[in-house]
């Protein structure tokens, strides 16, 4: 209950005693003021009449009076122009001031415009460029595969320009995270990519840390992080390289090249045992060409990630793009999360997020928001943020899921049969076989049912050409500028609604439903638009995928015409 204000009401006697004491102090006044008298300001006697030249004294007082009057005038005009000067020189400054800031904001919005447009130019352009020397420079091409999706990893621009190269350059593939996939399910994907190129299975080291770094224990004991502990299929990898330089009769140089956050760092890391390359969640850590000496005769060729073609369908540009997670728009990553899970079982979603039914990925990303405490102001879930955290674990090594390889083998046309046997020839695959199972044999696996099955959009095109690079970033530039626009208006008008606390929650609530019901309308366009371009592919994996995704109507009570045909 809330407390009630003090009443200002008196009693009677009271306001009465206070009345008599307010007419005493008058009267005290009163007669204070009648000892003292009114003193009348005494008059100037001026000049008696009867005073030797009275005329020339009036004059000079008159003289006097007009001096000291031009004295003051003199003064308050300069003090006028003083005060004058004080405005004009405030005004100048604060015009300038002002001027200051407005250009301030429009080069920094500029710069950070021309930064972004030259980092996004600059950086796609020179990842085109250190690619291209990687390729040039090595002899021996490791195309790095995520082994939860190998044929989503596998970039057919690349693997035509290493056969085209010439110069007896081999090109082999390494399926990197195998502990994240079922082993039937790699048995599988081993047998399929062996018969187009030699492929070695391998688990790069994790929690790797600089020679010069050390840990202490509570028991002061000291552990150094270094070395690798957890690292399988190097001494198959190795060997491979060493017999080819023993053929060659040269050293060789190994480029390693691959999309974002298949593990090529890591893999290098892991030969060379300790972590020489930077390695990172965030996709494009590696911006340039770096060689690592593993022996004195193998050098290993770090380079940048593959760009994804932007022809590439959504669930291609949302695994393997280069999307800086901060800075992107929430439609591009709500839509990357809404191609996941429609090429995801829904019930295994739901039972590896422990999350109870829900209708769209809008109501998805709420329902996960809420159990992980992901929570705007008046408890409203921040969708943005967990659809960016979601991209990440997807693309990072925390969710295990597999797709199966395609049922019948057919190679890309640039792969010939002299190609293959080409690319087979310097290599002993028996021993690399051998060595697939025993690496096969040492990991341990996740069952095949807490693995999500995941539905592979199949090869992702990339671009490796500098040409083709500049025209996307020229419309990559207009989309910055135009979202920097949006952007200042909207801090304008968060800056003008500041007083009052009480409307601005009442309009976060409003502002955020209706940017909820619009990402939900976009998000329903979206998915009708997929349904009807992947209807073919559904009827042929309708056995795979039973459990997809509902895409009901908005209503509760929608009838579902699917329901009649189970």
């Amino acid at each position: 209950a809330e407390l009630r204000k003090a009443s200002k009401r008196l009693t009677c006697h009271k306001r009465y005693k206070i009345q008599k004491k307010i007419r005493e102090h008058h009267r005290k006044v009163r007669k204070e003021a009648k000892k003292r008298g009114r003193k009348k300001p005494k008059k100037d006697p001026g000049v008696p009449s009867a005073a030797p030249f009275k005329e020339e004294l009036l004059r000079e007082a008159e003289q006097r009076k007009q001096r000291l009057e031009e004295l003051k005038q003199k003064q308050k005009l300069s003090r006028q122009k003083e005060h004058e000067k004080k405005r004009k020189l405030e005004a100048k400054k604060n015009a300038a001031k002002i001027k200051e800031k407005a250009e301030g904001q429009e080069s920094a919005g500029k710069s950070k415009a021309k930064t972004n447009k030259f980092l996004h130019k600059n950086s796609k352009k020179s990842f085109c460029r250190e690619l291209k020397k990687v390729i040039e420079a090595s002899d021996v091409v490791l195309e790095v595969l995520d082994a939860r999706d190998p044929m989503g990893c596998r970039c057919p621009q690349l693997e035509q320009a290493v056969m085209c190269s010439g110069g007896d350059k081999k090109l082999l593939l390494v399926l990197n995270k195998i502990d994240l996939v079922p082993k039937d399910n790699l048995e599988k994907w081993l047998n399929y990519l062996k018969k187009e190129f030699p492929t070695v299975a391998f688990k790069s080291a994790t929690l790797m840390k600089d020679r010069t770094m050390e840990q202490f224990t509570k028991r002061r004991a000291r552990v150094d992080l270094s070395r690798t502990t957890e690292c399988f299929g190097s001494k198959c990898l190795l060997k491979l390289l060493q017999e080819h330089s023993k053929t060659q009769n040269k050293a060789i140089q190994v480029g390693v090249v691959g999309f974002p956050n298949v593990g090529k760092s890591s893999i290098i890391n892991s030969l060379k045992g300790v972590r020489a390359c930077n390695v990172g969640l965030a996709r494009g850590v590696t911006k340039s060409m770096q060689i690592v000496h593993i022996d004195k005769q193998t050098k290993m060729l770090d380079s940048p990630s593959i760009i994804a073609d932007p022809s590439n369908n959504v669930l291609a540009l949302a695994l393997r793009s280069i999307i800086d997670t901060e800075e992107s728009g929430s439609a591009d990553v709500l839509e990357g999360v809404d191609a996941i899970l429609n090429h995801c079982s829904k019930q295994q979603v739901m039972m590896h997020y422990s999350i109870p039914d829900f209708r769209n990925t809008e109501e998805f990303l709420s329902l996960l928001a809420q159990k992980r405490g992901m929570l705007k102001k008046g408890g409203v879930p921040d969708i943005e943020n967990i659809a960016k955290l979601l991209l990440c674990d997807w693309t990072g090594a925390k969710i295990s899921y597999h797709s199966q390889p395609p049922g019948s083998q057919r190679p890309p046309p640039y792969l010939t049969e002299d190609k293959i046997a080409e690319m087979q020839q310097c290599f002993n695959l028996k021993n690399l076989e051998e060595e697939n199972n025993n690496t096969l044999q040492a990991l341990k696996y996740p069952s095949p049912a807490s693995s999500i099955i995941f539905q592979s959009a199949g090869m992702a095109n990339g671009t490796i050409e500098e040409n083709k690079v500049i025209e996307e970033a020229s419309e990559w530039e207009n989309l910055e500028t135009s979202k920097e626009g949006e952007e200042e208006e909207e801090d304008f008008t968060e800056s003008d609604d500041d007083d009052d606390d009480v409307e601005d929650d009442n309009m976060d609530v409003k502002e955020e439903s209706k940017v909820q019901v619009t990402r939900k309308a976009k998000l329903g366009k979206q998915t009708s638009l997929t349904n009807s371009e992947k209807q073919v592919p559904e009827n042929e994996h309708s056995n795979a995928l039973s459990l997809s995704l509902d895409k009901t109507a908005d209503g509760d009570d929608a009838y579902d015409f699917n329901t009649d045909y189970v």
